[in-house]
């Protein structure tokens, strides 16, 4: 025993109200990641329609079929920006400012290249198709964000 009268190594039990809060609080977190996507993958089916070059080759025999492609490919697209864009974005902050914030265009058709090239059913065909592709994405997103109530983190 210590001298608070507590035993050694022993951890003090969690409320379980608090376990439900969190419990709660990443159940929400989720759901709003999967309405993300659905909302992405709804962009992106518009952006393969707007601009040609960028192609989404559906999977009718799939699970979910052509929609279950472009769900896949917004899933794929979200988890690049989400885990290489950040990088990118600080390494080429220089540029960014600079440029003061056009860069984020190139940026955006870097992360929409990317996924084309993790995906075998995603083609970009060129810069100006990625460009262009990339700031469609990025204004629908904007667009659909003061719509929607899509933010991930946060309250």
């Amino acid at each position: 025993m210590s001298s608070r009268g507590t035993r050694v190594g022993h951890t003090a039990r969690v409320p379980r109200n608090v376990i439900a809060g969190r419990y709660r609080a990443a159940v929400a977190t989720i759901g709003k990641f999967a309405v993300r996507v659905v909302v992405l993958a709804a962009i992106i089916y518009a952006v393969t329609r707007l601009v040609d070059g960028i192609e989404v080759i559906g999977n009718p025999t799939g699970f979910f079929g052509e929609t279950g492609t472009y769900l896949w490919v917004a899933l794929l697209f979200a988890l690049v920006n989400s885990i290489i864009g950040p990088i990118v974005r600080l390494l080429a902050l220089p540029f960014v400012i600079l440029t003061l914030g056009l860069f984020l265009l190139v940026i955006n058709a870097a992360m929409l290249g990317l996924t084309a090239v993790l995906s075998d059913r995603f083609t970009v065909d060129g810069f100006l198709a990625a460009l262009f592709g990339g700031f469609l994405i990025a204004l629908f997103s904007w667009i659909a964000e003061l719509v929607l109530p899509l933010k991930v983190r946060g309250h």
